[in-house]
């Protein structure tokens, strides 16, 4: 038999369910594209974090899509009950190869649903910290005050000691003046001064007085809250709002003194 009868034949005997298992297919990847429309904005509606939102928007295609498929196989004649119990050893195999890719999927459905930390807030963690950019399956990504990024293994997250700021953060700011201050008066004049700051925010309200007495000055603490994004900003403009200030009040910021005594002078 030459071989263009036997690919005729072929295709004969088997062209209709090749064609069946192909339109399946072509079928099963439009139900999944219209689902997942219908299925995203109903997501939208409800009160999920958006990485549970695309978890459960990628589940719901990938389901409608493995269950085109199994039926397209069922055109094309293969049973189906041996291949997925040879999916299922083969699954088995492959999960003992990546198990630290696995425990990253695993901490990072933990994060998701527990959700220690969500999008936007700062937090510290491993001797890293930054604000959370992006909270996937496998990673999370910390954007750094420097704008770098910092990229951590969901397995890294889990079990650790984290620190959560929030969305707002505490500065503190420290100045020294000299022993003659009029202490309320230059206390009043930074509370006016942080009050005005538009980055400052009035709740919490700002802890502003003396926190301690050294050799030659009164230690003043600042310590404002702000919004994370701009604590850099915030931090150097109102050190510079200060100084200026203080400038301009006479308020004296004195230098380190040492006081030498001759007692038996020569």
């Amino acid at each position: 038999m030459s071989l263009t009868n036997l690919v005729t034949q072929y295709f004969v005997q088997y062209g209709f369910r090749i064609t069946g298992a192909i339109l399946v297919l072509l079928a099963a990847l439009f139900v999944a594209k219209s689902v997942g429309r219908l299925f995203e904005r109903w997501l939208n509606q409800q009160e999920l974090e958006p990485p549970l939102r695309v978890l459960l928007l990628r589940l719901v295609k990938a389901l409608v899509v493995i269950l085109g498929l199994l039926i397209a196989l069922d055109q094309l004649g293969l049973q189906i009950a041996p291949l997925v119990a040879g999916l299922g050893v083969a699954g088995l195999g492959v999960g003992l190869a990546l198990q630290g890719v696995l425990s990253n999927v695993v901490a990072g459905l933990s994060i998701i649903f527990t959700k220690p930390y969500r999008l936007g807030e700062h937090i510290s963690l491993l001797g890293v910290h930054g604000d959370v950019a992006k909270i996937d399956i496998f990673t999370t990504t910390l954007l750094h005050p420097d704008h770098s990024r910092i990229v951590i293994p969901n397995r890294k997250v889990v079990g650790e000691i984290l620190h959560n700021f929030g969305t707002i953060r505490q500065l503190d700011l420290s100045i020294g003046v000299s022993y003659g201050t009029d202490i309320d008066r230059t206390l009043h004049g930074l509370r006016g001064l942080v009050s005005r700051h538009p980055h400052v925010l009035s709740e919490p309200v700002p802890i502003i007085g003396i926190t301690g007495f050294a050799d030659s000055s009164i230690i003043l603490s600042v310590r404002p809250w702000v919004p994370v994004a701009s604590v850099g900003s915030a931090q150097t403009e109102l050190n510079h709002a200060i100084l200026e200030q203080f400038r301009a009040e006479g308020v004296e910021i004195p230098f380190p003194q040492c006081e030498v005594r001759l007692l038996n002078p020569f």
